[in-house]
């Protein structure tokens, strides 16, 4: 007999609580005068943790924000400097809440980064990076945006170690030698060579936390009913991944694998009359949380599936014995796998079916190209699909996220018998 999963995962309130002692004790140190960088999602995060030097992550910082309720007073910090403030919102919160008075920043705010590191995607990214770097200590460096070329059929399977033909060697030398330009710019600020051998170290550590995450998710897409709920999964998953490459990640994720196991040992179950399995696609929707576990006792529904352990299972485990073009091969794709079809439909959809899903809630923000596409994939594998045009970032474009979720699930996603 299954038992309600009521309590949280030890593992992510540990990855939680470690998160806010680090962004305390980085605070301290900037304080001191360390330099910290503020970095995109889709920027070589491992360069910066091989050289030493700290940093916060665009979205994940955007997260909080968003999670303390300071998501509008950034936007309107963004507006009252000229700038768009229903645009790229994700992507913009941080340089809005970083004018905030004290009494409504997060945590304490960001600390002023000496370094801003981003990927031109799109219109708009570099623009708002562009804006970081005119702020009097910030120094911006950009990365080009390279277009995806077809991929194979099961590139999933293929990316560890055979990314060359996934990828194609003109857009690897590119972003390598970006990435050897991104080294030798930072060496230059501050005065620190990066060692390769530690860069080789953090790679290890990070393509072996991947291989957890891939164990749990396989894990997870396995049991009936669902053992872990995804705001337990998420942060579980999340917080190791923006420490990726150490040791400290590497035992979150086989600590995550091991709780995730003890559940479903115990036939722990997030809703024991599970009659519906849903995924979402896109960012997670930071301002309602509670939403992910609104359906159960109406519908018996559970969000089985959100983008972040699948990420972390398939996204960033690249092996080589060159570690720059490994990392280049870690990142010159991944925005292609989450937006990009036909590489990004058919892992969905290969997703959606190992995951047993009856009915998929894709966010679609104004950033994602491709979405009709990716739709159309899933509703022609016999998965029924609702698009929601919104910002997960911006509470004003999601007020009724919740009452279209249940119109979806009565009309178009029946109850299993």
């Amino acid at each position: 007999m299954s038992t309600s999963a009521s309590t949280r995962l030890r593992t992510a309130a540990a990855a939680t609580a470690y998160q806010k002692q680090w962004f305390a004790d980085l605070s301290r140190r900037a304080a001191d005068g360390t330099p910290i960088a503020l970095a995109n999602a889709d920027a070589p995060h491992e360069i910066l943790r091989a050289m030493g030097i700290p940093y916060v992550v665009n979205q994940w910082w955007s997260s909080i924000i968003s999670a303390k309720r300071a998501g509008q007073p950034s936007l309107s910090a963004v507006a009252a400097r000229g700038l768009p403030d229903d645009s790229r919102q994700y992507d913009v919160l941080p340089l809005g809440a970083q004018d905030l008075p004290e009494d409504l920043a997060p945590w304490g705010g960001l600390p002023e980064p000496r370094f801003a590191i981003a990927e031109r995607s799109g219109d708009v990214t570099h623009k708002i990076f562009e804006q970081w770097g005119r702020r009097a200590q910030t120094h911006t460096f950009l990365l080009s945006r390279t277009g995806a070329v077809p991929a194979p059929e099961g590139w999933w399977e293929l990316t560890p170690n055979g990314w060359e033909t996934v990828f194609g060697a003109e857009r690897l030398d590119l972003l390598q030698g970006e990435i050897e330009g991104l080294i030798s710019w930072l060496e230059d600020h501050t005065g620190t060579a990066l060692d390769r051998d530690e860069l080789r170290r953090v790679m290890a550590l990070a393509n072996e936390q991947a291989q957890w995450n891939r164990r749990t998710r396989d894990l997870i897409a396995a049991v009936r009913p669902l053992p872990v709920a995804v705001t337990d999964s998420i942060p579980a998953v999340m917080v190791p991944q923006w420490h990726r490459g150490t040791q400290w990640a590497v035992e979150a994720a086989r600590s995550l694998f091991e709780e995730v196991s003890e559940r479903v040992d115990a036939g722990v179950a997030v809703w024991r009359d599970e009659q519906r399995r849903l995924m979402w696609i896109g960012r997670g929707l930071w301002t309602d949380l509670d939403m992910y576990r609104s359906f159960q006792e109406d519908f018996g529904a559970v969000f089985v599936w959100s983008m972040y352990l699948a990420l972390g299972a398939d996204g960033y485990a690249r092996y080589g014995d060159d570690p720059v073009r490994a990392l280049a091969a870690r990142f010159v794709g991944l925005t292609d796998l989450l937006y990009v079809p036909p590489m990004s439909s058919s892992w969905y959809v290969k997703e959606a079916l190992t995951h047993g899903v009856d009915g998929v809630v894709h966010l679609v923000a104004d950033d994602t190209p491709g979405a009709a596409l990716i739709t159309e994939a899933l509703e022609g594998a016999g998965i029924p699909v609702l698009d929601i045009r919104a910002n997960n970032a911006d509470a004003r474009s999601t007020g009724d996220v919740r009452a279209k979720i249940a119109d979806f699930i009565r009309a178009r996603v029946p109850a299993r018998v």
